[in-house]
């Protein structure tokens, strides 16, 4: 009945409110014994309302809780030491009024920025000048050359963010991903130091 399992725990799950977390939900096991399909089965945690957004499952604990269930299983543990747990939030149909709103005020911001910085960089002046030295002629409105660069600034944005509404065109993470995904990563290692502060107060209050 003996055997060793291998545990790595998951960095980052998410779950619903009022869920029952099993071993399977937040670990890989691999490992040599029979008991391995029911070792995945083992309660962890259930979600309750004083976990509002976020919890942090240790991993100490959950080996604890496996030792004492299986004594005759050797566990080892191998990445991370703790799972961060995020509680989904209710979905709800967003306000096509709210929508408008916040859709208005991105597009007057983004023109508001995008004018002012060719405004203090003299783009129009730069696109008359150059008007002049390839075609000879003087004119306040080189709408050839103005019109192709509006378009191309349009279409530089969105290869830039390499996404078109829904659509993906490539499997290049975009730089708004590449943040948000360092944000994450911020938010989450500040969670779990803050739950480690609050669990060593708890303790110490023992």
């Amino acid at each position: 009945m003996g055997g060793i399992i291998y545990l790595r725990l998951k960095k980052h799950i998410t779950v619903k409110k009022n869920s029952v977390i099993r071993l399977k939900d937040i670990a890989f096991l691999s490992g040599n014994t029979n008991l391995k399909q029911e070792i995945n089965e083992t309660f962890i945690y259930k979600i309750t309302d004083s976990d509002q957004s976020v919890s942090v499952i240790d991993g100490f604990i959950v080996v604890e809780q496996l030792v004492k269930k299986f004594p005759s299983i050797e566990i080892q543990q191998f990445g991370p030491n703790q799972t961060i747990v995020q509680v989904e939030r209710q979905n709800r149909i967003p306000s096509l009024f709210m929508v408008s709103i916040i859709w208005l005020l991105l597009f007057i911001g983004s023109a508001m920025a995008i004018m002012n910085f060719h405004y203090d960089v003299s783009m129009r002046g730069v696109q008359i000048k150059l008007h002049y030295l390839l075609t000879g002629e003087e004119t306040n409105y080189p709408l050839w050359m103005q019109i192709p660069y509006s378009l191309g600034l349009g279409i530089g944005m969105i290869l830039f963010f390499n996404h078109l509404f829904k659509k993906r065109f490539n499997e290049e993470p975009s730089p708004l991903e590449i943040e948000l995904f360092k944000y994450q990563q911020d938010l989450d290692s500040y969670v779990s130091h803050y739950e480690n502060s609050m669990n060593n107060q708890k303790n110490d209050n023992k």
